[in-house]
């Protein structure tokens, strides 16, 4: 797989995690997430954890309909992934970081 190397080496990537609580799916997200994160991208990434029981109207500005849901919000277009992150290969497809 590639890493963040591979890429242009000011690219940061912004990310934002909206979950719900402490639940199960949302506790998986967020390791799932930090760990495919500090794997692939170092420390050349933004994370920022949404609680939407916190935040909600932060949830109703990007319309959320499913959670947990992971935007990226750069580099390139915004993405969306739905779920705990536990696809390791569909989440790097979704950052762009993929073999394509």
């Amino acid at each position: 797989m590639p890493k963040f190397d591979d890429a242009c080496e000011d690219e940061v990537y912004r990310l934002r995690l909206f979950v719900t609580g402490a639940s199960p799916n949302s506790t998986r997200a967020i390791t799932n997430l930090k760990n495919i994160c500090e794997e692939h991208l170092r420390e050349k990434y933004e994370l920022e954890i949404i609680d939407i029981y916190q935040q909600p109207l932060r949830a109703q500005d990007e319309q959320i309909i499913a959670l947990p849901l992971l935007i990226k919000k750069a580099p390139g277009i915004e993405r969306r992934l739905i779920g705990d992150m536990s696809n390791k290969e569909r989440v790097l497809k979704g950052l762009g970081l993929a073999d394509m």
